[in-house]
């Protein structure tokens, strides 16, 4: 029977799985991936005028100019906040759906086909996306410094 003290218990579990050391080489995988978004939230400055063409060229042409400076202060903002592993959850939080749309509105209408690396890009970041979300930050993050050296508990 679903109640939300079961559901509650099931997210302290999920919360205490995700604090057990894991692998070091899965922060690094953390830290690539903010990287990797900072620097598309960069290019989406430098080239705003193409992605509100794109959009234009969309059925949210009335969202285009709006929407681009979103993505591109969102993808700034969580980029930063995701290699240092700072609120890394929240910061996931506001990534999701721009990789939703960007995989399901703007990329999926050319396909998987070899030449489409954008696709298969937005489908591997939102796959990582959504495993840290889970995961968390990892030993290497401020998330895991500040839960470690609580106030008063050096």
């Amino acid at each position: 029977m679903f109640s939300a003290m079961n559901l509650i218990q099931n997210m302290n579990r999920v919360d205490r799985w995700s604090e057990m050391p894991h692998p070091i080489w899965i922060d690094f995988i953390r830290i690539g991936l903010g990287l990797f978004i900072l620097a598309k939230g960069i290019l989406f400055i430098q080239h705003t005028e193409t992605i509100q063409n794109i959009m234009a060229h969309s059925q949210f042409k009335w969202l285009a100019f709006g929407l681009a400076h979103y993505v591109a202060m969102v993808h700034i903002a969580g980029g930063i906040l995701i290699t240092l592993g700072l609120i890394t959850r929240i910061a996931i939080l506001f990534q999701l759906p721009i990789l939703l749309g960007a995989v399901i509105f703007v990329n999926s209408k050319q396909g998987f086909y070899v030449e489409n690396s954008e696709l298969w890009v937005s489908v591997l970041v939102l796959v990582l996306l959504i495993f840290f979300m889970f995961f968390g930050s990892g030993r290497f993050s401020f998330d895991y410094y500040m839960r470690v050296h609580k106030e008063g508990t050096y």
